[in-house]
């Protein structure tokens, strides 16, 4: 699944072509994706200009007079920019047709994805349903460590459960919590009320870096994600855990394990992860 860092390096691939833009009709293939796809958008965004691009999370944000567009990749979905006369391919579910000649295109085989609407009467964006209860973007301020320390003190479910949950912080999915724990040295089970106030300021500070470096080099590609121009994303270069069980640890030369947490798959090094007893309530 698209995470955060592969959102952004789709928003900033698609920011020269939106840039000053003008959309001069939208085709709509498809009248469902996840969820229903406002069938009047067509005509609601006809000849209006594209005030502003942004990203909420996962979250696309075309911004318009009329109202904003939401947009997410969902499981393998991707937004490129494409020639007008770009023939169209199976799963070429939306275009968002340029007055400069170019088209936004959404393809997304498993539709997965979403194509919402926020009307402007409705209410700045930031109040939307999906948006309204996410945690501060990994790079804001508001996301430290002596926050994140006061918020885990009665939390007892998995550092790897709460790290991933977007009420804590957006965009630390699956591949990018298994990296950040480990660069942080603390096991992905162990008790988010375990943690002391230096361990979770390390953690920050390295979902942090994780996130940036993933950003700069595209994203990871594993099997579906490409950029807007068509390029992978060469952070799967740097896996140090993910997808790495029974292969040795990049630290010690031990077998990288793996662990199913909360459904999802979890990878670790017991060696440099060592799982530490819960201190005794005081």
């Amino acid at each position: 699944m698209p995470e955060l860092p592969e959102v952004e390096t789709t928003r900033r691939g698609i920011a020269a072509a939106c840039h000053n833009a003008t959309i001069a009709s939208m085709t709509l293939r498809t009248p469902k994706l996840r969820w229903e796809i406002e069938p009047a958008l067509p005509a609601l965004l006809a000849e209006q200009p594209i005030l502003s691009l942004g990203r909420r999370g996962k979250y696309l944000l075309i911004s318009t007079q009329p109202g904003t567009l939401l947009i997410h990749l969902g499981m393998s979905g991707t937004l490129r920019v494409l020639p007008h006369d770009t023939p169209v391919k199976k799963h070429d579910h939306v275009d968002i047709l340029l007055t400069s000649g170019q088209v936004l295109r959404l393809n997304d085989p498993r539709r997965f994805g979403a194509v919402l609407w926020h009307p402007s009467q409705a209410g700045a964006i930031e109040q939307h349903k999906l948006l309204a209860k996410l945690a501060p973007e990994p790079f804001d301020p508001a996301f430290n460590g002596d926050t994140f320390y006061q918020q885990t003190r009665r939390r007892q479910m998995a550092i790897k459960t709460v790290v991933m949950n977007s009420a804590f912080v957006v965009g630390a999915g699956n591949i990018y919590a298994n990296e950040s724990l480990f660069l942080s040295r603390i096991h992905p089970q162990t008790p988010a009320n375990n943690l002391s106030k230096a361990q979770c300021h390390r953690l920050v500070d390295t979902i942090k870096q994780v996130l940036a470096s993933a950003i700069e080099q595209g994203g990871t590609t594993l099997k579906d994600f490409m950029s807007p121009e068509g390029k992978p994303g060469y952070f799967v270069q740097e896996l140090r855990v993910y997808g790495r069980d029974g292969q040795a640890c990049t630290q010690c030369g031990k077998c990288i394990n793996k662990v199913i947490i909360n459904q999802r798959a979890s990878f670790f090094c017991a060696h440099c992860q060592p799982l530490k007893k819960p201190r005794k309530p005081l």
